[in-house]
């Protein structure tokens, strides 16, 4: 890979971070300023994270920006059963963006064990 931009983990959450703000534009979520902040700050740390790493000088830096991508993404579905709760989204809507989520970590767990594979054979992650 020459580009973070070629990482399915990262067009994963460039998915998911449109759905965010497309379903945060609602009349709902503008009452709810603070929640809206938060999920989308959550969902565009995602890629944010996955971005970075990938710039980073190594797989230990690029496996712990991808840990914290992660954990975004288990924020951003948490966030979703709060605006469920409250009503500012249907449950199809929850669905949907609570499965992207989960493939989303997915491929970032899958990402992260592909750098440890390249770890044991004492390669750096952008190298084939």
């Amino acid at each position: 890979m020459d580009r973070f931009e070629e990482i399915e983990a990262w067009k994963k959450a460039r998915e998911l971070n449109r759905e965010v703000y497309q379903m945060t534009r609602g009349e709902l979520f503008a009452r709810d300023f603070a929640l809206r902040v938060q999920i989308r700050r959550a969902s565009i740390s995602i890629m944010s994270n996955i971005a970075e790493g990938y710039e980073r000088d190594g797989n230990v830096e690029f496996r712990q920006f991808l840990s914290i991508a992660k954990g975004s993404a288990g924020e951003v579905r948490s966030q979703l059963y709060a605006a469920l709760d409250a009503e500012y989204i249907d449950q199809s809507t929850f669905d949907r963006l609570s499965a992207l989520a989960l493939d989303t970590v997915r491929l970032v767990k899958g990402f992260i064990r592909y750098i440890e594979q390249s770890d044991l054979k004492g390669r750096k992650y952008s190298d084939s």
